[in-house]
């Protein structure tokens, strides 16, 4: 089916340009600064895997500490194993009891001494203490930890209210069990078989320093990455001040250069940055007063065209209407005449717009090459002589130079030197001569003078010369036979290769005009 638009004959518009959805360049600059550091804080996962590296190497010591102490109460008299039990506890903070073979205590190393160690109560402890134990909480929540027992004394001091207890006297090896403090610190239970006879040694240590070091790393590592993510998001910011910010007003101000709505919109400049931001800033207000310049400048010249039209148009009308009304034969071909001018002077107007519009877009995209310009104004000169397009006037050429390479299109440039000639021929009286001089000029240039001997150029007016539709002609000189668009074409040309066009008077004080083509020479072959 046919889009209704395309039947219709509408053309459809661009769509109108709308900031995407996505996510903008400030929350971008905070996830791609973050992200690093967030992952640096997944480290505090990791340390549980130290934690259960601790735990592993306590359990060691533990079974061999269980072990040894087994084996030096076996041959101990019941004096000498109550005096170890102290003894042994006192020194390494732990909690010893004896079970007999019927699975009876009867020796308690806190019972027969000062206790070597005591639980922290919750309620007494600091509110660091009480985060840090929230946190080991949440990490094994996080990484699936099994779930620890809690430490409960039991109401019964049987060897069997143990279960790591009941496994060593059945199994007769050492059995390790872990437990959970009231804290969150983790306690480490050992039985082992003391000697043949049935007798198991219970031993109970509070592993206080193995959760002191892990949340003493992760308090660091938090800390840490809380201090960089603070600094990381300051920074952040501060890179979105500078960075988006400057982007948000260039984006508004080309939005509404687009709009077109004001005839002037100030494009910030930022001529304090030095950086890339600036740089595109001076780039896009350049741009902008450039595309303004030209908007005038089309705007300038479709005026001018409609009038420059516009008369011989009326001329042309007046002689067809008076036509109708004359019946002489004589003044009859003399509107004729008059008619077929005005078609000619047409004709040529549209001609010189039309070269004149597509001048910019061509030389745009033109490749330039290597010219020699002394060879390219010779053989100017030759083809002009042969034409005999000089009415008389003798074309002097004189030049130092035996070549003046300059990168161009040879058309254009010819274009150029035709253009200058053709208005000093113009102006010049009949027999005089027309003096064109090449010169190098500050090592990087050329200067091609083209001097006649006509009226020359007012002060005031050498500028105007090069207006498109500015032209002063001689009063002997019959009316539209230029457009006035030569010189405005030669300059544009001119500019296009990086140089330039002006008007002077002559150097030898005669009268007469002089016109000045300079450009930039060639870069030497390697």
């Amino acid at each position: 089916m046919p889009d209704d638009t395309e039947s219709s004959g509408v053309v459809p518009t661009l769509a109108r340009f709308t900031p995407g959805r996505r996510l903008s360049l400030t929350p971008r600059l905070l996830i791609i600064n973050l992200l690093p550091l967030l992952l640096l804080g997944g480290g505090v996962f990791y340390l549980d895997s130290y934690r259960k590296q601790l735990l592993n190497e306590r359990y060691k010591l533990a079974r061999i500490e269980a072990q040894i102490t087994a084996e030096a109460l076996a041959g101990a008299s019941r004096e000498r194993q109550e005096t170890l039990l102290i003894q042994i506890g006192k020194e390494q903070h732990m909690r010893l009891r004896m079970y007999d073979a019927q699975g009876r205590l009867w020796a308690d190393s806190f019972a027969l001494d000062v206790p070597s160690f005591a639980f922290d109560k919750p309620g007494d402890e600091t509110w660091q203490e009480n985060f840090a134990r929230w946190l080991d909480r949440a990490v094994d929540k996080i990484v699936g930890a099994p779930p620890i027992p809690d430490y409960v004394e039991p109401d019964e001091p049987s060897a069997d209210a143990w279960p790591e207890l009941k496994h060593a006297r059945e199994e007769n090896l050492t059995q390790i069990q872990l437990r959970d403090a009231p804290d969150g610190t983790p306690v480490i239970n050992t039985a082992a078989p003391v000697g043949l006879l049935g007798a198991t040694l219970l031993t109970t240590r509070n592993a206080v320093d193995i959760t002191q070091e892990v949340r003493e790393a992760r308090t660091t590592l938090v800390t840490a990455v809380a201090l960089a993510l603070f600094i990381s998001i300051l920074l952040s910011l501060y890179m979105a001040r500078t960075i988006v910010l400057p982007l948000r007003l260039l984006a508004r101000a080309t939005t509404r250069v687009r709009q077109g709505r004001e005839r002037y919109v100030d494009v910030p400049r930022m001529p304090a940055r030095r950086d890339e931001i600036g740089q595109l800033a001076r780039a896009i207000a350049d741009m902008t007063e450039t595309l303004r310049q030209r908007i005038d400048a089309v705007d300038h010249f479709a005026a001018d065209v409609a009038h420059e039209i516009k008369n011989p148009l009326a001329s042309l009308r007046s002689a067809l209407e008076s036509m109708q009304t004359v019946d002489d034969p004589a003044l009859r071909r003399q509107l004729g005449d008059i008619a077929a001018h005005d078609v000619r002077r047409i004709d040529r107007l549209v001609t010189e717009i039309s070269e004149a519009s597509r001048i910019d877009a061509e030389l745009s995209r033109a490749t330039f090459e290597r010219i020699d310009l002394v060879e390219l104004i010779r053989n100017i000169i030759g083809s002009r002589e042969a034409r005999d397009e000089n009415g008389g006037r003798p074309l002097l050429f004189s030049t130092s130079m035996s070549a003046a390479p300059v990168m161009g299109e040879p058309v254009r440039l010819e274009r150029v030197i035709e253009n200058l000639l053709d208005n000093a021929v113009s102006f010049s009286p009949p027999g005089a001569s027309i003096e064109l001089d090449l010169e190098r000029t500050h090592d990087r240039f050329v200067q091609l003078s083209v001097s006649d001997h006509g009226p020359g150029i007012a002060e005031e007016s050498r500028e105007k010369v090069f207006r498109r539709f500015h032209s002063l002609r001689p009063d002997a000189e019959d009316f539209g036979q230029h457009s006035g668009l030569g010189l405005a074409i030669a300059r544009t040309i001119a500019e296009a290769h990086d140089g330039a066009l002006t008007a002077h008077s002559r150097i030898d004080g005669d009268q007469g005009a002089r016109l000045v083509l300079e450009l930039p020479l060639a870069p030497r072959k390697r």
